[in-house]
């Protein structure tokens, strides 16, 4: 389903790239499974329904671990009335609309398609930025259901899924007391050594996906709504804010930060920017000032 959100080249090769990467990942590891006599057949079952069940439910799965309720237009007419006009401009059907009760403010986007797709804003987000600024994360929400960025990243880290799966496998079966015919290293070894190594190189590279993915909703966003400026002072402002939510609650947010539209992180500079799902503040403002001079705005 097409919308009028800015293609981009750069999202699409990276993610060829990547997922091409995978693929090859994912041959190699069953082609070292194989080799060591072990079928993997019920791990990949046990992957694929935790798959199938992240895949098509991720909005139900992502609602209630967050706390959302659906709300209705007379319930929150200014948030409607902002998505309502975003989805005009970008020609794209209307998501569900959400709200979660939490001071932290954020906001994510969730579902397997357009059809399914729920936006959900924090209370917190809402208290705290202007109309303009609002409008910007929107419509990098948005962007985010535009190109199916959940269905992408479900599928891009099914390998990490079966990987992980496989060395829970080998330590809990008796697979590490097996040696092999020659007598060298037990079975379950080898393959938690392999399944480790495949986990990691998913791992680097579904996040590596990722941080693009936020650059390339970050740029849509951008671009549908011409304000730029508008979506940088949004990113200063909840970035800043994090800083005075409490530990606690930053921490109880931590494990949702793929979905949100700026991680919460209680502390930022403990945190790899190889491991992160999104790229830093900084790189994210640099890019929008790029657009801004595109475009020839401040």
């Amino acid at each position: 389903m097409s919308t009028r959100f800015a293609s981009d080249s750069g999202l699409t090769r990276r993610m060829v790239v990547t997922m091409f990467l995978l693929g090859l990942l994912y041959v190699a590891f069953v082609a070292v499974l194989i080799a060591v006599g072990i079928s993997a057949v019920t791990v990949l079952l046990i992957a694929a329904a935790l798959l199938f069940a992240q895949y098509f439910f991720s909005d139900r799965i992502a609602l209630y671990a967050m706390h959302g309720r659906e709300v209705t237009p007379e319930q929150a007419p200014e948030l409607h009335g902002i998505i309502d006009r975003l989805c005009a401009m970008a020609d794209m059907p209307k998501p569900r609309v959400a709200i979660a009760d939490s001071d932290v403010p954020n906001a994510f986007a969730t579902g397997r398609n357009q059809s399914k797709a729920v936006v959900c804003v924090t209370t917190g987000i809402l208290r705290r930025l202007e109309r303009e600024e609002l409008e910007g994360v929107l419509a990098h929400e948005l962007s985010h259901v535009a190109h199916r960025d959940v269905a992408v990243m479900t599928i891009a880290s099914f390998l990490g899924i079966v990987a992980g799966l496989m060395t829970r496998f080998a330590l809990y079966s008796g697979l590490g007391r097996s040696r092999d015919n020659s007598g060298g290293l037990p079975i379950g070894l080898i393959i938690m050594l392999v399944s480790i190594v495949v986990y990691a190189i998913s791992f680097l590279l579904t996040r590596a996906l990722s941080r693009y993915r936020e650059l390339a909703a970050d740029r849509a966003g951008a671009l549908l709504t011409q304000k730029p400026s508008a979506l940088s002072s949004a990113l200063y402002k909840v970035s800043g804010e994090m800083a005075r939510i409490p530990t606690r609650d930053l921490r109880e947010a931590e494990p949702f930060n793929a979905f949100y539209f700026a991680p919460a992180l209680a502390n930022r500079q403990s945190i790899a920017n190889l491991f992160s799902t999104h790229p830093t503040l900084e790189r994210r403002v640099a890019e929008l000032a790029k657009i801004s001079a595109q475009l020839g705005r401040g």
